[in-house]
């Protein structure tokens, strides 16, 4: 079960991947908290950094280390760095720790360790871009464990249910080979990227086609993947490319989810049963009580 929180409750907040470049969006993300009556813990994150770090590796590690006993960590912002701090072996808690896109190597390798409260969802400098619905959302996870269902675009019809894993496509490929790249037979996979060129996302999922990670998933959902670059042409190519390298997959599959680095970045608890349909769109999630 996923550890609810109470006003009152401190969130952890750490800097283990690039430094922090903006401190106005990270105190704007800091207020949201505190007006959800919860009170903020964190070291010198705002003014620290090394090379392009937010602190070299050793304090990183030793702060996410030291945080593995709090309720609730949740990352500042991504950039480059965690999967440094896995080089180490970090003994993880059961506590919440969410985040997205670099941080996801964090999030996969203490769900693949069998520990449970990776979030995968807005970071404190991504907070206060959150429409009123994903804050909701996040909220609602938080405090009542319950989070409402989201809508894709169906590429593929079926109703898919199993245990559920979000990440950045390209942290999860670049963990492929490690034991911090979780078990995924029997799992519904939520993919998201941002500004990656089609033919680097067709050599990603040629990859995962390659290393047979994907054989045994029972369903699978693309989030967002593109700021810039989305042009109603390039989002045709990417319907297409996915289509083509999953067609073999006999499971439903499911398109623009809103999960990801655009604003609408839903929160998905990992490890949670899931249900998706590819029937109607929906994604469904189950948290436990106890």
């Amino acid at each position: 079960m996923l550890v609810k929180l109470k006003k009152g409750d401190e969130v952890n907040i750490l800097a283990p991947s690039s430094f922090i470049d903006n401190q106005e969006e990270v105190i704007k993300g800091i207020n949201i908290l505190k007006t959800w009556g919860l009170k903020i813990v964190h070291t010198n994150i705002l003014s620290r950094k090394f090379g392009y770090f937010a602190g070299d590796d050793q304090t990183r590690f030793e702060e996410l280390e030291k945080a593995q006993n709090r309720k609730v960590i949740i990352f500042a912002k991504g950039g480059w760095g965690a999967a440094r701090l896995l080089e180490k072996d970090i003994k993880w808690g059961n506590g919440l720790m969410m985040g997205f896109s670099d941080t996801c190597s964090l999030l996969l390798s203490k769900y693949s360790k069998g520990s449970f409260g990776s979030i995968h969802g807005p970071m404190i400098s991504t907070l206060f871009k959150e429409p009123e619905w994903s804050l909701r959302r996040l909220r609602n996870l938080l405090f009542e464990g319950y989070v409402d269902d989201i809508k894709g675009l169906t590429l593929k019809k079926g109703i898919a249910k199993g245990e559920i894993v979000a990440s950045n496509l390209t942290i999860a490929s670049y963990l492929i080979g490690t034991d911090h790249f979780p078990e995924l037979k029997g799992k519904i996979i939520i993919f998201e990227d941002i500004n990656e060129e089609i033919y680097k996302i067709d050599r990603m999922l040629t990859y995962l086609r390659m290393t047979n990670k994907l054989s045994g998933i029972v369903g699978i959902g693309f989030g967002s993947f593109s700021d810039e670059l989305c042009t109603p042409e390039w989002k045709s190519l990417l319907k297409k490319l996915i289509s083509e390298r999953l067609q073999e997959l006999d499971i439903p599959i499911l398109f623009d989810l809103p999960i990801g680095h655009l604003p609408g970045n839903a929160c998905i608890p990992l490890g949670c049963e899931a249900i998706l349909n590819g029937n109607n769109g929906n994604l469904s999630i189950h948290i436990p009580s106890h």
